[in-house]
């Protein structure tokens, strides 16, 4: 060894051309095209044909000098018959065996970036972090029992059906990925099905639809919900979007200006980027919106939490408003109900349904929900009713607006007032 000087090391990095240089004695300095660079050692085990080698770390958290240091402990090791680099895989297999839950978790939901949709990993890190990290999140992975699998599920069954279903989901891909990456011997979720510890699936609930008088009841009732949250349910019902195009939504996505919401295409389920034209009332909000949002780059951010880093609202923040709302307006002492329980999904389906009552033309309907239109009709028309549509938001929203302050409707349907 001596051949190299870090003089030339920086030189090298400064120049950024991908090279190896040889130190001697088997020790090789290497820098990738991408900018890496690292200290290999090259060796032979006795009586083995073929080379290997070994990564001893990378320049300059490794000097030169440490190198070669390394190197040379590493030569005298393999002079006894050692093979380094198979000890270091081994001590590398060691230390990933010991492995908490959450350590798990958090390596297979950053592997799973590249082929699981945003609003699946966003979903399945706030299952994780609710119902599995409290209980075993700090347990070594190894450790864990099919009897684990089944009080987590029991537990998250106690809250929701659908919930636990999904949290035993994601643990059988975090299980999975663990058996791949040999954490785990086994995957302890891999016997425990759903049917057995919390039932039968249930049937598919149908979409709710909120009839006019609860749509006059629920609307007034929204500011007990505090500003954000009245605000959000408002958008939801008024733009027909999913839930999570919302929570997802930064103010780069919003044209004040052009009175446009661009859903970009990693956000939409038909991972197609749509644009909503925003009525009035609704550029309104998202200004209201902006204030409230401290300077988050997020238009629902999580303002409680800023020290932990700029995130946006939790889809389920506004599922559980919606369940305040529904106890609020429920009568106590006869359990009547001004507004039946409804979901924030089910606000695009009681948007899509007065649309149709509103006299709106079916493809324009269907298009400001962002639905395909399909069949020959997708394949031959390609104009987006951007100017329909904005016709259509403007008189739903006029609609609700006439809801909420308790004003009489009396406009004439589109259809028949184009007729």
């Amino acid at each position: 060894m001596g051949q190299l000087t870090d003089v030339q090391i920086r030189n090298w990095i400064k120049a950024g051309e991908a090279i190896a240089k040889a130190d001697g004695d088997g020790l090789t300095f290497t820098l990738s095209a991408k900018g890496t660079a690292a200290w290999v050692l090259r060796y032979r085990v006795p009586g083995a044909k073929s080379q290997k080698e070994i990564t001893l770390g990378r320049y300059p958290d490794i000097s030169l000098g440490k190198a070669r240091e390394l190197a040379t402990e590493a030569r005298a090791k393999v002079q006894q018959g050692a093979d380094v680099a198979r000890e270091k895989q081994a001590t590398k297999r060691e230390s990933a065996s010991a492995w908490t839950v959450r350590q798990l978790a958090d390596d297979y939901m950053q592997k799973s970036e590249a082929h699981l949709a945003q609003g699946t990993i966003d979903q399945r890190r706030q299952q994780l972090g609710a119902h599995v990290f409290p209980i075993i999140g700090s347990l070594a992975a190894k450790d864990v029992t099919p009897a684990d699998v089944v009080t987590i599920t029991e537990r998250a069954a106690a809250k929701s059906l659908h919930v636990a279903r999904l949290v035993l989901i994601a643990l059988r891909g975090v299980f999975a990925h663990g058996v791949a990456r040999h954490v785990v011997k086994s995957n302890p979720c891999i016997d425990v099905k759903a049917k057995a510890v919390i039932g039968p699936r249930p049937v598919r609930r149908t979409r709710l639809m909120l009839t006019e008088p609860e749509l006059r009841a629920m609307l007034p009732a929204l500011p007990d919900q505090g500003r954000q949250n009245e605000l959000a349910l408002k958008i939801l019902l008024a733009t027909c979007t999913r839930i999570g195009e919302l929570t997802r939504a930064e103010w780069s996505h919003i044209d004040f200006e052009r009175r446009e919401w661009a859903i970009p295409a990693e956000h939409a389920k038909n991972k197609k980027r749509f644009v909503i034209p925003l009525p009035d009332v609704v550029v309104g909000w998202f200004v209201e919106l902006q204030q409230l949002a401290f300077g988050s780059r997020f238009v629902l951010p999580v303002r409680s939490r800023r020290d932990e880093g700029d995130k946006h609202m939790e889809s389920s923040t506004l599922n559980v408003a919606c369940n305040r709302i529904h106890a609020a307006l429920k009568d106590k002492e006869t359990g009547r109900e001004a507004c039946r329980r409804f979901t924030p999904h089910d606000l695009r389906s009681t948007a899509r349904s007065h649309l149709s009552a509103l006299g709106v033309d079916i493809i324009v309907a269907e298009r400001c929900l962002n639905h395909s239109l399909g069949g020959l009709v997708a394949v031959y028309d390609q104009h987006d009713y951007l100017t329909e549509r904005r016709a259509a938001l403007d008189t739903w929203c006029s609609f609700l607006q006439a809801c909420e302050l308790g004003k009489d409707w009396n406009v004439v349907p589109m259809r028949k007032a184009a007729a």
